[in-house]
């Protein structure tokens, strides 16, 4: 590079020093890449009326001869920095949260028509709020499916209407009882309908064009429930293999299928019902209100009590009582047992769920008693 060339007393500029180079040379690659020069500027008259001059770092671009001038400070500019914050540990809940809307977005991001399985029920409202807070803030870009036995709590089904009122989201019911009435299902002699939701589920599926079903099973309630995978695959007949499941190492889900087939999603498989409550309590969660303590009248059967109703009449030996009772899962009345209750409201839940030592299908629910393997027989013919 040629030497610096002053001009009249002062440091020339980029330009007038390519003129100054021997001919041949690249004026590009004569130009500084970096400022390095320290340039006087005249000032006003100081106190003695004499000028002054003050040096001006010149701050120079490899193609361009225009500068940007900063004028050295004086004193130490002060800093603002930020003191380091904590880090915030997640606890149990935000982990399990984080779990299960990771599992929403990419089933929604994967399939074509997911759809959600809303009965209502504790579990199943839970996965409704966690995916209104997925795609907050728009709304849930699925709707919901309920298979009404006909024999649910009057409580529940209003809440199920509210709720989907509230959010604007579809609903789509598949009524057992239609199939009763037109000879394709029978009642049972039991009374029970909840074995009879399979066949409607399975048509409603498949009229919908559903290629993935959010449902809100648990591991913690059943043995069946707990050798499932999270993404569960059904054959063309909507049947469950278990000797069939697909490995989910690393939170890595397999959703692949082929035409006819679907799948079962459980975002909130690895919850308990205590991580249930606490998450309820935690989000302000709104609930049937049968969930908590009230009067009802109730008679014993198979150790459990169940509710007098139209569906559910009281044999001629059993006697009716008021009791304070609540429900710890909600089925159909012919077949969900209440557990006698003070705790009537959310905290009071919690204290009681954290004492109990039993689940709430094994303590409450008929129809899970049919057989030792009464679940995994359902799922297998395509129960949720």
């Amino acid at each position: 590079m040629s030497e610096t060339t002053t001009l009249g007393g002062r440091i020339a500029s980029a330009s007038e020093r390519i003129e100054t180079t021997s001919p041949g040379l690249d004026t590009v690659a004569e130009r500084p890449t970096r400022p390095t020069e320290i340039a006087p500027r005249e000032t006003p008259e100081n106190k003695d009326g004499r000028a002054t001059t003050e040096s001006v770092l010149v701050f120079r671009s490899r193609h361009s001869d225009e500068g940007f001038e900063t004028p050295p400070s004086s004193a130490p500019q002060p800093t603002t920095e930020t003191p380091p914050q904590p880090a915030r540990s997640l606890d149990t809940l935000d982990l399990l949260e984080a779990e299960a809307i990771h599992i929403i977005r990419e089933v929604v991001a994967e399939f074509e028509r997911p759809v959600l399985l809303f009965s209502g029920g504790k579990d199943s409202v839970v996965v409704l709020h966690l995916a209104a807070k997925a795609f907050w803030p728009g709304r849930v870009p699925f709707p919901v499916l309920h298979v009404d036995t006909g024999h649910n709590f009057p409580e529940v089904i209003a809440f199920r209407d509210q709720t989907v009122a509230r959010l604007g989201i579809r609903l789509e019911v598949a009524e057992v009882q239609r199939y009763i009435d037109d000879g394709r299902l029978h009642e049972r002699a039991d009374g029970t309908r909840n074995p009879l939701q399979t066949q409607p589920l399975l048509d409603a599926i498949a009229a919908g064009r559903h290629d993935a079903v959010f449902g809100g099973a648990r591991r913690d309630e059943d043995k069946a429930r707990a050798k499932e995978r999270i993404i569960s695959l059904r054959d063309e007949f909507g049947q469950w293999d278990p000797r069939n499941q697909r490995p989910e190492l690393w939170s890595l889900y397999n959703g692949r299928h082929t035409p006819g087939q679907h799948v079962r999603a459980f975002p909130i498989s690895n919850w308990t019902e205590l991580d249930i409550w606490n998450y309820i309590e935690r989000e302000h969660i709104a609930l049937p209100p049968l969930y908590y303590a009230h009067e009802r009248d109730v008679f014993r059967r198979d150790g459990m009590w169940r509710a007098v109703g139209e569906v559910s009449p009281p044999r001629p030996d059993e006697q009716v009582e008021r009791r304070t009772v609540r429900y710890r899962t909600v089925g159909d009345m012919s077949c969900t047992g209440a557990v006698e209750s003070d705790a009537f409201d959310v905290a009071a839940v919690v204290r009681e769920v954290a004492a109990s030592t039993l689940t709430e299908r094994g303590a409450t629910r008929a129809d899970d008693r049919i057989s030792e393997a009464a679940m995994e027989d359902r799922k297998k013919d395509g129960y949720f």
